[in-house]
């Protein structure tokens, strides 16, 4: 019996030892334990690789989104700085129609006119004698000119001076641009939050993702740094306590000057601001007002009368009322550079350039939760961040089609105004006047100058490259959202920019 016993045990053994199955189970489980373990990496890397891009265009997006709003606050100065001008024009303009002084003076000249009529419709040559007729006939019909004009023009001086004049007593205008200045810095740095909130969503819980917009001075843009560093590269002259304030102010004032002789038109008819904004040769107020005075009425000297008494009252509201108030924001200049008020700085370095028209943005990022956390680690200790840089500028000039004719001094603009496409050159014949014209590609006569008074700023994406970004990457920005978040920074060990251009080019 126990024989037979060890021997079924060892038949068994044999067959056990030669059976194949149940061979492919084994198999399967080494199997699944490998893919599972390649899942996880293919897994954890994507997310990884995910967040990293993520992280980068939140960085993009914060930049751009804070250098939009600061050029938008850069057109907003510049538009009110030509609205201040034009408020003293027109404030001019109305005061002479308020109180009609060159109405009182075309009697006189009438008369004289009337005069001369009487003596060449005596004369024995018939040509003076119709000259004369015609004379005395003209007089009582630009009299009547005059009165009519004066009659419009003091309706309107009525209801419109005493908001000209309250915009100036109240300094409206300075006091909104100071606004701008305070505020739009601080707007930016919640645009480029917001652009990082929206790109880390959804969060896999990393929690919210955040950024900062700095200053090549490694100050955040924005905050309480702002009255007495400023983030917008301008100077007001009234408050800002300045090196060379002096200077600001008297540029200031020669500005404000320029810009308000040509809106009232104190050049005379026709004045010309193709030096200053391109192809738009100015209307002024005065020109528009007297365009019939200029052509049909010149007897009465009505328009050079008029013009000469706004002048008067421009030079008062400029000299007397308002000499060290109500001035435009003017750029601010670095120590070397010459300024011309005509078309800015001159000598733009690339640490002016760097200093007041560069900025940088950092996206931060808790860290990611790993896949198989006990097999996969994160060699660092800190949380991700990515990083990007923005550049305020004056664009170039684009390309335009214009409908040139040697006939006339200068071509017809085609889109020139921002945002508006040219037309393309037309194939129909009848489309292009006859003679010598035809459609030629030229650059658009935009103004170029960085300064205050161009209205085409705007901003771009530049290589992140400013010596400041080691410091800036090892910083926390002094902002709520970053209390609460506790973002562990990098320690870079003493790396420069130019090492970490090489580790993480962008």
């Amino acid at each position: 019996m126990v024989a037979h016993a060890a021997g079924a045990a060892r038949r068994l053994a044999r067959r056990l030892h030669r059976s194949e199955e149940g061979t492919i189970s084994v198999v399967a489980v080494f199997a699944v334990l490998l893919f599972a373990m390649l899942l996880g990496m293919v897994m954890n890397v994507g997310r990884h690789v995910d967040g990293k891009i993520r992280l980068q265009n939140a960085a993009d997006a914060a930049a751009y989104s804070g250098g939009v709003v600061l050029t938008r606050g850069m057109n907003t100065l510049a538009f009110t700085d030509h609205l201040l001008s034009d408020v003293f024009a027109l404030t001019a303009f109305m005061r002479e129609a308020r109180d009609r002084n060159a109405e009182s003076r075309v009697p006189g000249v009438l008369a004289a006119w009337d005069r001369a009529g009487h003596l060449l419709t005596t004369s024995n040559f018939p040509k003076f004698v119709a000259l004369g007729q015609a004379i005395r006939q003209k007089v009582p019909r630009e009299q009547e000119l005059v009165t009519r004009f004066g009659d419009w023009a003091a309706a309107s001086s009525e209801r419109v001076l005493p908001v000209l004049e309250t915009i100036l007593e109240q300094q409206l205008i300075p006091e909104f641009q100071r606004a701008v200045v305070e505020a739009y810095p601080d707007v930016a740095q919640q645009a480029a939050l917001e652009a990082a909130y929206r790109n880390g969503l959804p969060d896999r819980g990393r929690g919210p993702m955040l950024a900062a917009l700095w200053r090549t001075n490694a100050t955040l843009v924005g905050g309480s740094t702002e009255p007495f560093d400023r983030t917008l590269p301008v100077i007001d002259p009234e408050w800002d306590v300045v090196p060379d304030q002096q200077e600001y102010l008297d540029r200031a004032r020669r500005q404000r000057r320029r810009y308000a002789e040509l809106y009232l038109g104190v050049g005379g008819r026709g004045a010309d601001w193709s030096w200053y904004h391109g192809n738009w040769h100015a209307r002024s107020w005065n020109d528009q007002a007297l365009v019939f005075f200029d052509r049909e009425a010149k007897m009465c000297q009505f328009a050079n009368l008029w013009r000469s008494f706004t002048c008067a009252y421009l030079d008062e509201l400029l000299e007397e009322e308002y000499p060290r108030s109500n001035l435009p924001q003017v750029m601010r200049t670095l120590k070397h550079e010459f300024y011309d008020d005509a078309i800015g700085p001159t000598d733009l370095s690339n640490a002016h350039l760097e200093h007041d028209f560069t900025f940088l943005s950092v996206a931060y990022w808790r860290r990611l939760p790993e896949s198989l956390p006990g097999l996969f680690r994160n060699p660092m200790d800190n949380d991700d961040v990515a990083y990007a840089e923005v550049r305020m500028f004056v664009p170039r000039n684009r390309l335009e089609w214009r409908l040139y004719r040697p006939s006339e001094s200068r071509p017809d603009p085609m889109g020139a105004i921002g945002g508006q496409f040219p037309s393309l050159p037309s194939r129909d014949p009848e489309a292009v006047p006859s003679g010598a014209a035809r459609w030629v590609v030229a650059r658009q006569d935009f103004a170029t100058a960085w300064d205050i008074y161009t209205q085409h700023w705007t901003c771009q994406l530049v290589p992140a490259s400013h010596a400041s970004w080691s410091t800036i990457l090892q910083t926390e920005p002094p902002l709520p959202e970053f209390a609460a978040a506790g973002i562990r920074l990098p320690d870079l060990g003493g790396l420069g920019t130019y090492d970490l251009g090489r580790i993480s080019p962008h």
